[in-house]
């Protein structure tokens, strides 16, 4: 992506004050879980309750979300840097969404640039690939069995063989 198109994004999450982030437990690997204790003392925001995750403040939001901004932004889980997609693994196949623009501003911009669309959409692919490679099969149903209904089918994928970190 182009340093415009990351400027673009930045300031359209930025003014939306993170909706995305609103009820939001986002999955943990070990590997992020490491990023995110080198960043600085985020320990008592991480929680094992059913899969290692960000818990969720008392407001509702994403522990990490401070002053309107994500504290971790440049180490941030997968499904957060993959958004606005997120995903359902079904066997051996990871299904793609797309969240609603009620959800995300961002993906009005997205719907209306194809190449950005692609670009992130591919980011969102490696991210997400490489959060089920690295999480045990049961956390991967518990996450899978979050509902999201706000969001479109848009693609499906092979899952990657697993590994448990």
């Amino acid at each position: 992506m182009t340093g415009d198109w990351t400027e673009r994004a930045e300031a359209i999450c930025h003014a939306c004050g993170g909706a995305c982030c609103r009820d939001a437990c986002p999955p943990l690997s070990a590997a992020r879980i490491r990023a995110i204790l080198s960043q600085g003392p985020h320990g008592d925001k991480i929680e094992q309750n059913g899969y290692r995750r960000i818990r969720m403040g008392t407001n509702g939001m994403c522990a990490m979300m401070e002053n309107g901004r994500c504290a971790i932004h440049e180490v941030k889980p997968e499904t957060c840097q993959a958004g606005p997609f997120t995903f359902s693994v079904t066997g051996s196949t990871i299904e793609i969404f797309l969240k609603h623009e009620t959800i995300c501003p961002l993906v009005t911009f997205l719907r209306g640039d194809r190449q950005m669309y692609s670009d992130q959409y591919a980011k969102a692919v490696t991210n997400i690939s490489d959060l089920v490679a690295a999480l045990p099969e049961d956390e991967l149903r518990m996450i899978s069995d979050i509902p999201e209904p706000e969001t479109d089918k848009v693609g499906e994928i092979r899952r990657p063989p697993g590994r448990v970190p």
